[in-house]
């Protein structure tokens, strides 16, 4: 039986699924339609893996018009793994949620639609999968500064590798201001 441990915000989840292990090794379900569909997620549409050294900060990502739902975790290594809610009229906006996920720890986090998303490597590098319910739309790729002080995630590191695109990221504020309520 998987735990599914809701919070603060409305959708995303912490599930930690039943790791069978012994001397030999360990087996676990990542996936199973009819265990996630009960629990409120939706279908999957594409699959996902990334390789990331120490300090590297992805995020914070999101899709404006066909958000993604992810279903993330971590198969080697450790991350600091981090879900905003970006929605200014959410009771709940500008409100993030932060969960270390590792292969030690077999957690997954659940993110919906509508929520950006983004991961700081804490181990030597690690192994990020992740399934989305939507398929990637580069040209509908939005963001948020990672360390937007309105947020204030207390990142695992002050001075992260990031990409080019991730350090131009605009202020959760200035985003909102760009979007009209049409498009929430």
């Amino acid at each position: 039986m998987m735990r599914v441990i809701e919070t603060v915000l409305p959708g995303v989840l912490i599930l930690e699924p039943k790791v069978h292990g012994d001397s030999r090794g360990f087996f676990q379900e990542t996936w199973r339609a009819d265990t996630y569909n009960n629990i409120g997620i939706p279908p999957f549409v594409q699959d996902n893996h990334s390789r990331s050294s120490k300090g590297v900060l992805r995020g914070l990502h999101a899709q404006r018009l066909r958000p993604q739902g992810k279903l993330v975790r971590v198969s080697r290594g450790t991350v600091f793994d981090v879900a905003v809610d970006i929605n200014p009229h959410s009771s709940t906006f500008g409100q993030h949620v932060a969960v270390e996920l590792s292969d030690s720890n077999h957690r997954q986090f659940y993110i919906p639609p509508g929520y950006a998303h983004g991961f700081c490597v804490v181990s030597d590098d690690a192994d990020f999968l992740y399934k989305c319910t939507e398929y990637y739309q580069p040209g509908d790729e939005i963001g948020v500064l990672w360390n937007d002080p309105a947020i204030g995630i207390q990142w695992p590191v002050s001075n992260p590798l990031l990409s080019a695109k991730d350090e131009a990221l605009p202020t959760l504020h200035t985003l909102a201001a760009t979007w009209k309520e049409e498009q929430w």
